[in-house]
């Protein structure tokens, strides 16, 4: 492609994980956008199975068909107690990336105002008209760019917002024996070795002999391979087996910030995703908060007259209270990364398992995060608070 030809599209998505799938799925349903011209660019084909997402709901929603697993109760445990939660009137839900990309690319591929191609993004710079996109191949531009390539760089480079990763190596396994409960998925079991971090445990059971186990950590940095296969196998003889085949693993790592990325918006670029800060920062869960946000930027997109739109996501995208409660938690686990389990503990060992999911999900009312907080050991919240406060001026 010569420069004579750049072909320019209204948006481009660069990356196309989890939010930028979900917001272009939920452009087309929308029947709004059928006269922009979309291009998605990834290096990626999204052909195989590369994670699993798992998220709680009340009720259906549109991702319903592609559930592969459901849970009505769920586990907590550290090395004092063990106590099952009974999730209703939600359910924990599991579905595999491959039936989500599959999912979407089917209705999107019938789309022909959207492109999807196989290509790295190299370059974006942002002209005072229109954005420039390179990838290794080619050269596009557009009106708008919405981008969910996480940059490191920009985050771990500045000291004002403590930054932890949420990283984990999971295995699915068949056992030989029955070991497993399918009927219940084990939320955090921190009775692993925490070794001065926040480990834990986190099994999807599909039936008495398969699961998805994975050795999850809230620290800074990451481990070697050995020390997550290692945890896992300990586990698994805890459990009552040493014969099991390994089927499928996964492996990745989620930053865990309430780093402001929206800031980094301009009136043409958008960061959405993990980029965007889209990701709960107190758990790294994804799912649910980009199913919330990618409707909010469909809406905001169809909502925003072209003529006065600057998209700068300040209008999108507001701080709210849990965002405050988050960047307590994190800077406690920051400071004391030991302090992980009895803080999960303490909500979960007498807390309502219901409310606790309510407030991770950010629904509760003033009242209910009382409530909840309550729970939690006092000392390390005056302190983080005292600590943010000071912070902000």
């Amino acid at each position: 492609m010569h420069s004579s030809q750049i072909k320019h599209f209204n948006y481009i998505f660069t990356g196309t994980g989890l939010s930028t799938l979900m917001t272009v799925y939920k452009m087309v349903l929308s029947r709004k956008f059928a006269d922009k011209s979309i291009l998605l660019l990834d290096e990626s084909q999204k052909k195989s199975n590369d994670r699993t997402w798992c998220f709680w709901t009340e009720g259906e929603t549109m991702w319903n068909s592609i559930i592969s697993k459901k849970w009505d109760s769920a586990l907590f445990a550290n090395e004092d107690f063990k106590r099952d939660l009974e999730l209703k009137p939600y359910q924990y839900n599991q579905i595999r990336g491959i039936d989500f990309y599959n999912f979407v690319f089917e209705t999107i591929s019938k789309e022909s105002n959207i492109t999807f191609l196989n290509e790295k993004v190299t370059d974006i710079n942002e002209l005072e008209t229109h954005v420039f996109v390179g990838t290794e191949e080619n050269r596009y531009t557009c009106d708008y760019l919405f981008n969910s390539i996480y940059t490191k760089a920009s985050v771990q480079s500045q000291t004002k917002y403590p930054v932890l990763q949420q990283h984990f190596l999971g295995w699915f396994v068949k056992s030989e024996n029955e070991i497993f409960n399918p009927e219940q998925t084990t939320f955090m079991d921190f009775s692993v070795e925490q070794r001065g971090n926040t480990r834990f445990m986190y099994v999807l059971p599909t039936s008495k002999t398969e699961a998805l186990v994975e050795y999850t950590l809230f620290s800074e940095s990451l481990l070697q391979k050995e020390e997550y296969e290692n945890e896992i196998q300990l586990y698994l003889q805890k459990l009552g087996t040493d014969k099991f085949e390994i089927v499928e693993k996964e492996q990745g790592s989620i930053p865990m910030t309430c780093y402001p990325f929206w800031k980094k918006n301009t009136k043409r670029v958008v960061n959405i995703g993990t980029a965007g800060g889209w990701t709960k920062a107190s758990t790294g869960f994804t799912f649910r908060n980009a199913d919330k946000k990618s409707s909010a930027l469909v809406e905001f997109l169809h909502s925003s007259p072209e003529t006065s739109r600057s998209l700068r996501m300040t209008t999108f995208h507001k701080k709210n209270r849990f965002w405050f409660y988050d960047l307590l938690l994190l800077d406690i686990l920051y400071r004391h990364n030991e302090l992980g389990s009895p803080i999960f503990s303490s909500l979960f060992k007498k807390g309502n398992p219901t409310l606790v999911f309510k407030f991770l999900d950010e629904q509760t009312s003033l009242m209910q995060d009382v409530k909840v907080i309550l729970k939690c050991p006092k000392i390390p919240f005056i302190k983080a608070l005292f600590r943010v406060i000071f912070l902000s001026k």
